[in-house]
């Protein structure tokens, strides 16, 4: 946060609202603010930060010193159970964990790598003698390890993965093998150099007595890589460091494959799948297809931690490129003193719009954080809960991602070149969140998800109308007439009389909650219905066409998918503003979420004039308003994002810490100086003409 000397020159006038920072900072902070709060702590220690620029092996190992200190020093193990020395407390540890991408996004992920991904696969996919043998080296790292699913082959599609476990029932062992290339494990923290065990995805197969060999899908495997003592590859393991990276080289990602390497049947991590030592498959889930996502749900906390960590990164360049906005200044401006950066209207356009996303995101984040705890914690874990948690997931991780590699971006460009300095994080933030788009993941498979599972809940909407025929009647009616009142300019001209020329009433309406809940919503459900008519027609073809037809629809998918994530937000942000008690911190936030709302409708105008929704008139008065907008926020930028909770110690962005204004009040000084002496030189065009 900025010192009272480094404060904006615009204030609000005093008859404006002002912003409650505290009370602001204390709402964005959520359920879990004191837990925050700690790991806040913990990033301002310095043996907990990113040296910018620090050599590839240096950093790694630095990362896992840290790694090492914050086992020994700091509460990291929340989410285990209680017996294990944890606190079964899952929200409150990701709460946390997020927190560190302020420090050094590569020890956030490597400590996701170690506690949400290898000890969390023990945990929630082992079953309680895993629980008592693997568990508690993994806690407490003396058994660093890898989380290795992902193939050079085959990312998102798990399910086709090629390293195979094949059970030899005279030995009672699984035979890990990957059988060609594309099958090595890639990617992974942990296996370039420091992990000695692995967590290995794999197709079981079994051959029980009189049966046939059969493949029974992914399963989890428990399988030592490396020699504690000396580091070294165990017998019939292999593998490669995958070198430099583009960003989080903090980590050690490597390569891992498979020559027969066998290990005791009881390593299969088999709450959901077990293997008799006869070789006879067992499972609590019938259906193959149910057990795979079953057991791909359980990580899903993966994708939690990624939306609220790129929330935080958004939250550090916003807090870093709005100060300095509000510090540098450039330009004259018919003025004796040059004008403040975000005096100016595209300075303001570029970055209060994504401090407005910002908090939708932040608020989005809590929900899901609350949802996630709900599940994992048993309060609310049945099979509907936990695909609502994944569709939700789902949603948000692509779209707090993308927004963050968008938000440091312009951030860097609204800071010019002190922006591209390293010293001022940006660069490196974008260089290190830039694989969050990919991992866990990737965004555009994910989204794919959400928009299948909109389909579906549009499918069963439609067949429990089915049981009454009068209301599914009614229901198509209704379709029809709102598609034919759309693509006539009924609906546009309604707009157009009603405003009767007058853009305040226009503004009224665009400003009113209930409009843009309306417009968002309506954007979602009509793309929605236009996209299940258009494919429709799938359940009668081959497989082949039916393919051929999805891939045609795939933009509108997940565009689909993407104003339903954003609908999302809105209506979190919204949810959140109503708890804001304080009048003037309410209606400047009010400011904030209407930005947010008109923004997203502002970007996608043209589908809301192509499907008359809106009328000429009325998307003219969205930018004007959302213009209008932006002159009452300018005041208000510098609490607002103060009220991010993050100072100078987590920022660590010399543009950041008020040595700009130093500057420019040096400069500003000394200019005034050569003009009340009467010694400043007189410009050469004052002497013409």
């Amino acid at each position: 946060m900025t010192t009272t000397t480094d404060r904006p020159t615009a204030r609000p006038a005093a008859t404006d609202p002002r912003v409650d920072v505290a009370a602001l900072e204390e709402l964005l902070l959520g359920r879990y603010a004191d837990l925050r709060r700690s790991a806040r702590a913990i990033v301002a220690d310095p043996d907990f930060q990113k040296i910018e620029g620090q050599p590839v092996a240096e950093h790694r190992e630095r990362v896992l010193a840290q790694l090492r200190r914050l086992e020994s020093e700091h509460d990291v193990l929340r989410a285990f159970p209680a017996r294990h020395g944890g606190s079964d407390d899952h929200g409150g540890s990701l709460a946390r964990f997020e927190e560190l991408v302020a420090a050094d996004p590569s020890l956030q992920i490597k400590a996701g790598v170690q506690w949400g991904l290898f000890a969390s696969a023990i945990l929630h996919l082992g079953t309680e003698h895993h629980h008592d043998t693997l568990l508690p080296d993994a806690m407490h790292l003396q058994v660093p390890g890898a989380f290795a699913m992902t193939e050079t082959g085959h990312g998102s599609d798990v399910a086709s993965i090629g390293t195979t476990a094949e059970y030899d029932a005279q030995t009672q062992e699984f035979v890990i093998h990957t059988p060609f290339r594309g099958a090595w494990k890639d990617y992974l923290g942990n296996a370039a150099l420091h992990g000695t065990a692995a967590v290995v995805f794999a197709k079981l197969i079994t051959a029980a007595p009189g049966q046939p060999r059969v493949d029974h899908g992914v399963h989890a495997f428990y399988v030592p890589i490396r020699d504690p003592r000396t580091g070294e590859f165990l017998p019939g393991v292999g593998g490669e460091d995958d070198g430099v990276k583009g960003g989080l080289n903090g980590i050690d990602n490597g390569r891992l494959h498979f020559d027969h390497v066998r290990v005791p049947r009881t390593h299969l991590l088999n709450r959901y799948g077990d293997v008799a030592p006869d070789g006879t498959y067992s499972s609590p889930i019938a259906s193959p297809g149910r057990r795979f996502f079953t057991m791909l749900g359980t990580l899903v906390q993966g994708r939690v931690s990624l939306d609220g960590a790129a929330a935080n990164a958004s939250k550090i360049a916003l807090a870093i490129a709005v100060t300095y906005a509000n510090q540098r200044r450039q330009f004259a401006g018919g003025t004796a003193d040059e004008v403040v950066l975000l005096d100016y209207g595209q300075h303001r356009r570029r970055l209060l719009p994504l401090v407005a996303e910002a908090y939708a995101a932040t608020f989005a984040h809590e929900e899901l954080l609350a949802a996630f705890d709900e599940v994992f914690s048993g309060r609310g874990d049945t099979p509907e809960k936990r695909e609502d948690l994944e569709t939700l997931a789902a949603a948000l991780k692509p779209t707090s991602t993308w927004a963050a590699l968008r938000t440091v971006q312009t951030a860097r460009e609204a800071c010019g070149g002190q922006g591209f300095l390293a010293e001022n994080r940006l660069t490196g933030l974008h260089a290190d969140l830039d694989v969050y788009v990919t991992f866990e993941g990737d965004n555009t498979v994910l989204y794919q998800l959400v928009a299948k599972r909109l389909l579906g809940d549009y499918a069963a909407s439609l067949k429990a109308l089915q049981s009454d025929r009068g209301d599914l009647a009614r229901f198509v009616v209704d379709k029809v007439a709102d598609a034919a009142l759309h693509r006539t300019p009924l609906v546009r001209a309604v707009q157009t009389l009603g405003d009767r020329g007058d853009a305040r009433r226009s503004v009224g309406q665009l400003r009113d909650e209930a409009t843009q809940r309306e417009l968002l919503t309506d954007r979602v459900e009509a793309m929605v219905a236009q996209l299940a008519q258009a494919l429709a027609p799938a359940r009668r073809m081959s497989p082949g066409k039916a393919a051929a037809l999805f891939d045609a629809h795939q933009h509108e998918l997940i565009e689909a998918a993407r104003a339903h994530a954003e609908r999302v937000q809105w209506e979190a942000f919204t949810r959140g503003l109503a708890r804001v008690e304080d009048p003037g911190t309410r209606q400047v936030l009010t400011w904030v979420r209407d930005l947010f709302g008109l923004t997203l409708v502002e970007r996608n105008l043209a589908w809301y004039l192509i499907h008359g929704r809106l009328s000429a008139g009325r998307a003219r008065t969205v930018t004007s308003y959302i213009d209008r907008l932006l002159e009452r926020l300018r005041p208000h930028a510098q609490d607002l994002v103060d009220a991010f909770g993050y100072g100078p110690e987590h920022l660590r962005a010399p543009i950041a810490s008020g040595a700009e204004a130093q500057r420019q009040d040096e400069a500003r000084a000394y200019l005034r100086a050569q003009r009340a002496s009467g010694d400043a030189p007189v410009p050469e065009k004052h002497l013409k003409g």
